[in-house]
C-alpha cells in the first residue's frame, strides 16, 4: 500500500534559521533584549503558574480590551496571536486564495517566504535598495492583479532601515485598495526619528492597511509568545477565524497586561538599548564598516561574501551573531559589556582583512 506522503512543495519551503545558543557564547543573534522580563511582569508571570491546568481565554479578551484602549482603536479591530509571526501566517490564510501573491522586500523578515508557501500563497521578493532600504517605488510597480498582501517591515529586519512619512503615505495612496498592506513594527518601541510614523494612524483613515506588533523584543517576552494586530474590522475576524485556538497561552496573555502596566519602565529600558545601539554603530562605522542607519535594536553590516567568516570569526571569541551568507550580519545590541566584546572582535576582524 502506498504511504501518505506530505505536500510535495514542503521540499522547496525555505527554512527558517533562529540565532544560535551556545552554551558559555554571547548570544548577539535573535534581537533580544538583555534584560529579560521586567521585575513585575516576572512575578505577574509566577503567580499565574498556579493555574495553568486551566484553559486560557482562547479569544484573549482582556488582552484585546486594554491594546484598545492604549491605541484609541475598537476592539473589534484587535488581534491577538503568537507572536507577531503567527499573525503573518494568520492574515495570509485569511485574505489569499492559492496562488495569490504576497510582495515584501528582500531581504527582509525571513519568515515572509515561508509563511506565505505555507499558505499556498505565491512570494514576490523585492530587492532592497544599495542602501539597505525597503524600495516602495519597486514594491509599487510588482503589484498585480493576483497580489493581496505587501508587507511592509519598518523598521526593515535584518537591515535596521526604516521608511519615512512622506515616502510610506506616497505608497499607500498609490496602493489599490484590493490590496493589504501590513506594516510590521516589531521593533516600534525602539524607534527614535520623529518622521518614522505610528502605523496604527494610518489603520484609522485606510480601509486596507493593518499594523502587526510584538511582545517578543522590547517587552522582553520572546519566550512567551504573544503579538497582536490592528486591522480593518473584516480582516480583524478574519484573523480569528484562522487562528489556532489556545496558542496564545495564559501566562502570556499575564504578562503582556502587565508588561502594559510597566510601561515607562520598559520605555526607559529601550532607551537604554538606543543610547548602545547609537554607540556600537558609531565604533563600527569608526573602524571601517559600513553601517546604515538603524531604527531597531540591532545593526547590520553588509559584508557580502565576508558574512560568514566574520560571524565565525566572532563565535571563535564566543560571540553569536546571525549571518546571512553573501549578504550581511545582523548584530543585536546587547548590555554594553557584551557591546564591548563585540567591537573588539569586529576591529580585530577588521585589521585582519583590510
Amino acid at each position: 500500500m502506498p504511504s501518505v506522503s506530505p505536500r510535495a512543495d514542503l521540499e522547496s519551503l525555505p527554512k527558517y534559521v533562529p540565532g544560535r545558543t551556545i552554551e558559555g557564547a554571547i548570544k548577539l543573534a535573535s534581537n533580544e533584549v538583555p534584560g529579560g522580563a521586567l521585575p513585575s511582569v516576572a512575578q505577574a508571570i509566577a503567580e499565574a503558574a498556579a493555574g495553568v491546568n486551566r484553559y486560557p481565554d482562547t479569544g484573549s479578551q482582556a488582552l484585546r480590551e486594554r491594546l484598545a484602549r492604549e491605541l484609541d482603536v475598537p476592539v473589534e479591530r484587535v488581534a491577538i496571536g503568537c507572536g507577531s509571526v503567527s499573525l503573518c501566517q494568520q492574515t495570509i490564510q485569511a485574505v489569499c486564495a492559492p496562488g495569490d501573491e504576497v510582495i515584501f522586500g528582500w531581504r527582509s523578515f525571513e519568515a515572509y517566504p515561508i509563511v506565505t508557501q505555507v499558505a499556498n500563497a505565491v512570494s514576490v521578493k523585492v530587492p532592497i535598495t544599495e542602501g539597505q532600504e525597503l524600495d516602495l517605488d519597486a514594491m509599487l510597480a510588482a503589484i498585480t492583479d493576483r497580489t493581496r498582501v505587501v508587507f511592509v517591515c519598518n523598521p526593515n529586519n535584518p537591515t535596521g532601515t526604516a521608511v519615512r512619512r512622506a515616502e510610506l503615505e506616497r505608497f499607500l495612496a498609490a496602493v489599490p485598495e484590493h490590496v493589504l498592506v501590513v506594516l510590521d513594527e516589531a521593533y516600534k518601541e525602539f524607534v527614535t526619528d520623529p518622521d518614522v510614523p505610528d502605523g496604527v494612524e494610518y489603520t484609522r483613515s485606510r480601509s486596507n492597511v493593518m499594523v502587526l506588533r510584538t511582545f517578543s523584543k522590547a517587552y522582553g517576552l520572546a519566550g512567551l509568545r504573544v503579538g497582536y494586530a490592528v486591522a480593518p474590522e473584516p480582516i480583524a475576524d478574519a484573523l480569528r477565524q484562522v487562528y489556532v485556538a489556545f496558542s496564545v497561552n495564559m501566562l502570556a496573555q499575564v504578562a503582556a497586561l502587565a508588561s502594559l502596566d510597566a510601561a515607562d519602565e520598559l520605555l526607559a529600558r529601550c532607551q537604554d538599548i538606543v543610547v548602545e545601539r547609537e554607540r556600537v554603530r558609531e565604533a563600527l562605522l569608526a573602524a571601517g564598516y559600513r553601517v546604515p542607519e538603524t531604527q531597531a535594536n540591532f545593526v547590520w553590516l553588509p559584508l557580502g561574501d565576508q558574512a560568514v567568516p566574520f560571524a565565525e570569526h566572532a563565535l571563535d571569541r564566543k560571540l553569536v551573531v546571525r549571518p546571512f551568507a553573501g549578504e550581511g550580519v545582523r548584530v543585536t545590541i546587547g548590555t554594553p559589556e557584551e557591546n564591548d566584546l563585540f567591537l573588539a572582535a569586529a576591529r580585530e576582524f577588521s585589521s585582519r582583512t583590510a
